[in-house]
């Protein structure tokens, strides 16, 4: 028991570094292995962070992401808005603030404040309200985006 505890302990090193996540305890993991999904009632939500860290008795979630970005993009931020709420949803506490970590290095801060509660909502009930009038507007001109899109088959404007 204690060779796999040192195991564990090693195998959750090499990935804090390697994913540069902050000092702190990896409470969950999805990308190791597969996470338990959290669901929130109150947002009809459901998601998976790529980690949440325990620093200072708060969860804070972690999302990884691929590409270059100088800056956070406001997608990831809204995902990474939506982590925090389920967090404190399925956990109770406040969450402060999650972050994002990109895979050239680039790693970003996002504070879990008013304005971004707000423009999550707000982001949320705009998909809503889309989705059940059948007016789906396309914010973009990238055909990968398009190709990948979740929201292909209501979309009346694609790009492919």
């Amino acid at each position: 028991m204690i060779l796999i505890s040192k195991f564990i302990n090693l195998q959750t090193n090499k990935l804090k570094h390697k994913y540069k996540i902050e000092n702190g305890k990896i409470e969950y993991s999805d990308l190791d292995r597969p996470g338990k999904p959290f669901f929130s009632k109150h947002y009809k939500i459901t998601g998976k962070p790529d980690y949440i860290v325990k620093r200072n008795n708060r969860l804070i979630p972690v999302e990884i992401k691929t590409g270059v970005h100088n800056k956070p993009q406001k997608n990831h931020i809204f995902q990474l808005a939506g982590y925090c709420h389920l967090l404190e949803e399925n956990f109770g506490g406040f969450v402060p603030y999650g972050i994002l970590v990109y895979s050239e290095g680039n790693s970003f801060t996002i504070p879990f404040d008013p304005k971004i509660r707000f423009e999550f909502e707000s982001t949320l009930n705009q998909m809503r309200k889309m989705l059940q009038t059948g007016r789906i507007i396309r914010n973009h001109n990238d055909f990968n985006k398009c190709k990948n899109c979740s929201m292909q088959i209501y979309c009346n404007n694609k790009l492919l």
